[in-house]
């Protein structure tokens, strides 16, 4: 029976498992991605190709899956340049059906040399054009993004795909049949002891815990082991909720880390980092825990990281059985839990600044403390980036419930990252977290939203400005005009694609909404108009002189 070369390459996605691709379709990829909704393939399809690549990745880290998109050749693949960046530095697996130009033709407009481009991001290109290795070639884009972590992209030629073939293409096993069952690799008895004799010296310890925690589900280990040592938890930011609950967890460690957090770890003397990266952002560019010694628990612990030292040891091996080794070796101890800690941590606020009201805006914490006061805990959330993360970042949410993902720093993901988590979990309510600049970035993705009948709600702190900018730009003693833009009416662009839109000035009305769009679902945008006077703490260190708050210190000497 005849049969269309893209249709092979259809049933090869399929036999890997794909139940779920996010796609703008044009001449390179339309056939194939028409073939593989026709195998039963959920699609997702976007307006932007950039959305296309950014909820895949979405979709891979909250689902563990490998994540997949396609766009086609040429501008298709162009516009993909910061989500591609952004899914390497976050360590997610992607594969991608770019399509490439018609080998055969003398001239395409749209023809240009893919590869580059995409290895410049860090991701693998792998070109598929001899017909007859095409599905074998295929089966090893998903090892190679699973075993590396980071996006392939697929370039095959459209007019090769077109090509009919008397049989459907041999499929090759499938990677899933041939990746390797790796057992957890326990860390060395000798090093756990030493490592034990360490710890017993210290007073004050902190176990921090990053995605290599989450991923090897060390998180009840890991506390058992700070319980065992008096020691106070936190986790990396990507790893943020991992110990939701829990009375002696600091939350975030790094950048954004709450006032009484940072005043904790100035304090500490060592620090067990389990499944964690170590980088500038995580440990604040060497001066969040200033006098403590770090040891790196990790399956591949590293000398050098983003160009420093971040650990003074490191121990190899799995983070589940390293934490319960620890615990067992090590002593019990109260170390610097007491009662008013305890009731500290209980009242900690994210930040402690004074800033001056201003008449007729909202301030940013406590818009986000309303919300978290007000949403379901059942819902899933969705920070975004820019100036307003951090303080959606303090959200009392367990890492199960909560995403996040800015390695690569950019906005403009937040609504493609909210969309993938909608098909992750498609009988959850999303809610997404951004500032206005971001949202407007890809706005028109609303139009997706409301066709999918996604049920997202959109919750966007609107200072009028690039957050970040506008406050280096005054710490400079520069204009800010090139970064203010006004108050769009964020509500009203919403009811323009279909979906509900409130401009919410009153925090009182936020339980009555938050009722109202539990009962009716849907989509809908929230604009929370806020003051652009009001710098978030990683801002104000950077850039002292940009806002007119004034710092208010936690003294934690009557805590310890």
């Amino acid at each position: 029976m005849a049969h269309h070369v893209y249709e092979s390459l259809a049933d090869s996605f399929v036999a890997e498992g794909v139940g779920t691709c996010f796609a703008l379709l044009g001449d390179a990829n339309m056939n194939w991605a028409t073939a593989l909704a026709g195998r039963g393939v959920e699609m997702v399809y976007v307006r932007h190709e950039h959305c296309a690549i950014a909820a895949a990745s979405a979709f891979a880290r909250k689902t563990g899956q490998t994540g997949v998109a396609t766009v086609t050749c040429g501008p298709g693949l162009t516009q993909v340049m910061t989500a591609l960046p952004a899914a390497v530095r976050a360590g997610i697996p992607l594969v991608i059906f770019a399509g490439e130009s018609p080998l055969g033709a003398a001239w395409y407009n749209q023809e240009i040399d893919q590869a580059p481009f995409v290895t410049a991001t860090g991701s693998a290109y792998r070109r598929l054009h001899h017909i007859p290795r095409m599905t074998e070639e295929i089966r090893d884009a998903f090892v190679q993004a699973r075993e590396e972590r980071r996006p392939v992209v697929l370039g095959v030629p459209f007019d090769l795909q077109a090509q009919m073939l008397d049989a459907p293409l041999k499929q090759s096993p499938p990677s899933t049949r041939i990746m390797p069952q790796l057992a957890p690799m326990p860390a060395n008895p000798a090093a756990i002891a030493d490592l034990a004799g360490r710890i017993g010296q210290a007073r004050r310890v902190v176990v921090m815990a990053g995605l290599g925690a989450v991923a090897a589900g060390a998180g009840p280990a890991c506390a058992a082991l700070a319980d065992r040592l008096g020691a106070l938890l936190a986790t990396t930011l990507p790893a943020r909720g991992l110990f939701h609950g829990h009375p002696y967890s600091l939350g975030v460690a790094g950048g954004f880390s709450s006032t009484l957090a940072r005043a904790l770890f100035q304090q500490a003397d060592l620090v067990l980092a389990v499944g964690c990266r170590l980088t500038q952002h995580n440990l604040d560019k060497g001066k969040l825990f200033a006098g403590a010694e770090i040891v790196q628990i990790d399956l591949a612990p590293r000398a050098v990281s983003q160009g420093m030292i971040p650990a003074t040891s490191h121990l190899r091996g799995d983070a589940k059985l390293s934490a319960e080794a620890l615990h067992l070796a090590v002593a019990p101890s109260p170390g610097w839990r007491n009662d008013r800690l305890k009731a500290a941590i209980a009242d900690m606020v994210p930040d402690t600044a004074d800033f001056p009201p201003e008449p007729g805006l909202l301030d940013p914490r406590d818009v986000v403390a309303e919300l978290d006061a007000a949403l379901p805990a059942e819902w899933q959330m969705v920070n975004s980036s820019g100036h307003c993360s951090f303080f959606f970042a303090h959200m009392k949410r367990p890492h199960s419930h909560f995403l996040t993902i800015r390695e690569f720093g950019a906005i403009g993901n937040g609504i493609s990252y909210a969309m993938g988590v909608a098909a992750a979990r498609p009988g959850d309510t999303v809610v997404m977290f951004d500032g206005d600049g971001s949202l407007l970035m890809h706005v028109q993705e609303l139009e997706t939203i409301r066709r999918h009948g996604m049920n997202i709600l959109i919750c966007a702190l609107n200072d009028g400005a690039y957050g970040s900018e506008i406050h280096k730009l005054r710490d400079e003693g520069l204009p800010d005009d090139g970064a203010v833009f006004g108050r769009v009416d964020l509500g009203a662009i919403a009811r323009g694609f279909g979906i509900a839109g409130e401009r919410i000035t009153d925090l009182s009305d936020l339980p009555a909404q938050v009722a109202k769009f539990a009962r009716t679902g849907g989509a809908a945008v929230w604009d929370f108009p806020v003051s652009d006077k009001i710098a978030s703490p990683v801002i104000r260190r950077a850039h002292p002189g940009g806002h007119c708050g004034t710092e208010r210190p936690v003294d934690i000497e009557a805590l310890l």
